[in-house]
Parts: C-alpha cells; sequence; structure tokens
C-alpha cells in the first residue's frame, strides 16, 4: 500500500496539448519552486536504508573497486596452481613442484569423473530442467498479458469517463470566467455609482478595456499553472 495517496488533476485526453512556448514557462516554474537538494536528497517520506552487512572481504573488494578507475580484473581463481612446470624452469624445489603436479592431476581427475558422469545422465536431468523453465516462463508470460490486458481496460475507461465529462468542464470553466468577468464589472459600476457623474463614458470604457486585460491576465497564469501541475505529473510519472 503506498505511503502517500495523492489525487493527480490530469486530464491527458481533454486538455490540449501545450505548445513549446507554454511548455518552456512551465518548465521555468518548475525549475524555480524546485529547491536545487531535491535532485540529490531522498524524499523524507522514504524509508532509511537498511543497514550493510558484508562481510570484510566483500567490503575490502568494493574499496578496491571504487578506488581504482577502470577497476582491475579480478583474479579470484590462481591459475598459476595447476601449471606444471619442469625443474629446469623453475627455481622452486622439487617437493614444491611435485605438489603442484599432483593438485594438477586431482583437479583433472575430478573434471574428468564429472564429465563422465554428466554424459551418462545428464542428458535427461538437463531436458526436465529445461521443461520445468520453459513452465515456469509461460506462466510469467500469462500473467504478463492479463496485466497488460488489465491495464488496457483502465485506460479505456479512464478515456471515457473523461469525454463523458468534457461538456461540463468546458460549460463549468466557461461559466467560472463570465462570473469572474461579472464580478469585476459589478464593482467597476459601484465604482461608478460612488464617484456620481465625474465617471465618465470613455472612462468607464477604459476600466473595462483593463477588467478584460486583468481576465486574460488571470487566465494565462491559471493555464501556466496547469501545464506546471500536468508537466511536473508527466516528470514524476
Amino acid at each position: 500500500m503506498p505511503l502517500i495517496n495523492e489525487i493527480h488533476e490530469s486530464l491527458p485526453y481533454i486538455d490540449a496539448e501545450p505548445t513549446p512556448a507554454e511548455r518552456a514557462a512551465a518548465e521555468s516554474l518548475i525549475a524555480t519552486y524546485l529547491e536545487p537538494s531535491s535532485t540529490s536528497t531522498p524524499h523524507p517520506s522514504l524509508p532509511s536504508l537498511l543497514p550493510s552487512n558484508l562481510s570484510p572481504a566483500l567490503t575490502t573488494e568494493h574499496n578496491r573497486i571504487s578506488s581504482s578507475t577502470p577497476p582491475p580484473p579480478l583474479k579470484a581463481i590462481d591459475l598459476t596452481r595447476y601449471e606444471t612446470l619442469s625443474p629446469s624452469e623453475s627455481s622452486h624445489q622439487p617437493s614444491t613442484l611435485l605438489s603442484q603436479a599432483y593438485t594438477s592431476q586431482t583437479y583433472l581427475n575430478t573434471r574428468l569423473t564429472n564429465l563422465s558422469l554428466l554424459d551418462q545422465f545428464g542428458k535427461n536431468a538437463w531436458l526436465i530442467g529445461n521443461a520445468q523453465l520453459e513452465d515456469i516462463l509461460k506462466g510469467l508470460e500469462r500473467e504478463v498479458a492479463a496485466k497488460k490486458d488489465e491495464i488496457d481496460l483502465v485506460v479505456i475507461e479512464r478515456k471515457n469517463a473523461q469525454e463523458a465529462a468534457e461538456a461540463e468542464i468546458r460549460g463549468l470553466e466557461e461559466g467560472w470566467k463570465k462570473g469572474v468577468g461579472r464580478v469585476l464589472e459589478t464593482e467597476v459600476a459601484a465604482e461608478a455609482v460612488l464617484i456620481g457623474n465625474n465617471y465618465s463614458v470613455s472612462e468607464w470604457q477604459r476600466d473595462r478595456s483593463r477588467i478584460q486585460l486583468s481576465l486574460a491576465f488571470l487566465f494565462t497564469v491559471l493555464v501556466s499553472l496547469g501545464l506546471h501541475h500536468k508537466i511536473k505529473i508527466e516528470a514524476l510519472g
């Protein structure tokens, strides 16, 4: 269950695609209100990281890899112990050379035994293992296909719901604009009543033009805020 339940007011099937200028304005608003530390500091609601339980050997290996650029190749197996050297090619004691030769012979004998057993009994086990893996893969593919179908159904329902409410949303938006305009015109008329006959028709027309400009500016700000919210959702989504 998510820690934060948010409802995003995004209507991708109703809202028009923003122009490059509108998108740039919205992104500038995001950059203005976005804290510089937000890209490097984890969100406070995120749980803290679990403590590291690496063994000393793994810790040493991590330090070795992080301290070199590029990291040197890992040499976990020393192959020189399986090399057989003649006494004339080495300065080691004969006992050391005999020990290395015995180690190589034991390794090769064990490997030959394993290969013989694999050749005798490994074919059926390999086929059975592949069949089991294939069954698991088919089951996962069926689950993925079912989830994709569920996602498609949710997207279709979302689209139908938004398209069904589009006319109502447009009507409410236009009604809100007209309501704000009537409120401002009422305020201007009230001011005209207060100042009496000194308020001329030309002044009323000038104030009406000013009101229309204010409405246009207010609508632009609201659109920018809406685009800012929409682009922020796209960035998070």
